[in-house]
């Protein structure tokens, strides 16, 4: 199963062997996160083509900042990712600004022929403005559905995404941050042996 949008965007930051990396570092990088999801995006602009200006990629790193404000605060009373939980906007600024980047998408149901669809038009005037909107979309349905509620915190040594749980017994974002889990608790537990 795919991740939802919303959580994708949220884990561009995320943690490896050599720290933190971030998905949205480079505005190449930026370019290929965004045409590398550019159908969920559900936007018209080619982004192939389109190669943010640093301005544009710190826009998008900032709206990424205000989702994982969202993630936090509705994990809370848990603790929030340890990458950024400390440079995190404040959850009314992030609910406003993901509302505000949404604004120019209008969703509507649609009827032909063939039976209903819904079809997405952005109302904006720039490819910044119409990425963010697709984007913060995403976030507004995620947060609005069932998903949202199984949203945690992955527990793991060094671990910054956030997950969403999708078995009962499930307790980290993957297998291999179980695995690094269980073997830092059994080297805690032998090291004062």
């Amino acid at each position: 199963m795919v991740d939802p949008l919303a959580l994708r965007l949220a884990n561009t930051i995320r943690a490896t062997s050599r720290g933190l990396t971030d998905a949205f570092g480079t505005r190449e990088s930026t370019r290929e996160w965004l045409v590398a999801h550019a159908v969920d995006v559900g936007v018209y602009v080619d982004l192939e083509a389109w190669l943010p200006t640093e301005d544009d990629r710190a826009a998008l790193v900032d709206l990424r900042q205000q989702v994982r404000a969202l993630f936090a605060e509705y994990v809370a009373p848990h603790p929030p990712s340890s990458a950024d939980a400390t440079v995190l906007p404040t959850f009314p600024e992030s609910l406003a600004a993901i509302n505000h980047a949404a604004a120019p998408a209008l969703r509507l149901l649609e009827w032909d022929s063939e039976g209903q669809r819904l079809e997405y038009r952005l109302l904006t005037k720039t490819e910044l403005d119409t990425v963010k909107a697709g984007l913060a979309d995403a976030v507004i349905e995620f947060f609005g559905g069932p998903q949202a509620e199984q949203i945690r915190v992955c527990p793991a040594p060094r671990c910054v995404r956030y997950f969403v749980k999708s078995h009962p017994r499930q307790e980290w974002c993957s297998v291999a941050c179980g695995n690094r889990a269980r073997a830092a608790r059994h080297y805690a537990q032998h090291r004062d042996d």
